[in-house]
């Protein structure tokens, strides 16, 4: 089955109102070339709005699994999907490391995504230490056991965004081989608890330093279905790069 590549750009907390109005200009202009690979850009919630109609794909870095409620600075699912947002992130490894977020309530929220009409990037993946103690397989099965205990079958559109934290902002990039071994698993453990047709609809992201330079090699492994962007993301220049070193993989 032929998995159409997702390049997601996460902003953080960057960029200003001006400064996304220029982004969008200089990238929407081109997204045309860019048939057959999907577009997706994670900023700022108060920026959503400058997104829509604009041809890119976009959604919130979270949102929390109730309707509405007194849960004070969440985001309701329902108010994205109206803002025109057709995903959301979940269980990225900031909102883990700074705010608390757990393995149990990251598959809340990306459960929820998909109850509110949109789609999830489910976010995992190990910590230093824990690669360098030969725990990664072990990390991930960990971090997979809430949503799989939740869900006993493939949410459409579900994606996965593997993430060693050892490479996010470091400079460090998983080789294109670790990366492949990593995500062989993930397909694996998703084969077991959704059955081989969730096994092979689920796209499996990279991020962990992700550049032009070094995209499409990520790209070309056979599980690696598209990439999380950080810094990169940014910038036009480099996310378009990184969108196009998609083609022929």
């Amino acid at each position: 089955m032929a998995r159409a590549k997702l390049i997601s750009g996460n902003w953080k907390m960057y960029k200003s109102v001006a400064e996304t109005k220029a982004f969008l200009a200089a990238v929407t202009v081109r997204s045309a070339e860019f048939r057959g690979t999907e577009l997706l850009i994670f900023p700022q919630a108060p920026l959503l709005p400058l997104l829509k109609d604009s041809g890119i794909a976009f959604g919130p870095q979270s949102v929390y699994w109730e309707e509405k409620g007194a849960f004070t600075g969440e985001i309701s699912p329902v108010l994205a999907r109206e803002l025109g947002c057709t995903y959301a992130l979940a269980g990225h490894s900031e909102r883990r490391q700074f705010f608390g977020e757990t393995n149990e309530s990251a598959a809340k929220r990306a459960l929820a995504t998909h109850a509110f009409g949109m789609k999830s990037v489910f976010c995992l993946g190990e910590m230093l230490a824990e690669r360098d103690a030969g725990r990664t397989f072990d990390v991930l099965k960990a971090q997979c056991a809430p949503l799989f205990a939740a869900a006993k079958s493939c949410p459409e559109g579900f994606s996965m965004a593997y993430e060693p934290v050892w490479a996010i902002g470091t400079g460090r990039t998983a080789t294109a081989a670790q990366a492949q071994e990593a995500h062989a698993f993930l397909r694996g453990l998703v084969k077991g608890a959704w059955g081989a047709d969730g096994a092979e609809r689920v796209r499996l992201l990279y991020g962990g330093s992700v550049k032009p330079e070094n995209a499409k090699e990520l790209m070309s492994q056979a599980d690696v279905d598209g990439v999380l962007v950080g810094g990169a993301s940014l910038e036009p220049a480099s996310f378009l790069a990184i969108a196009a070193a998609s083609k022929g993989c």
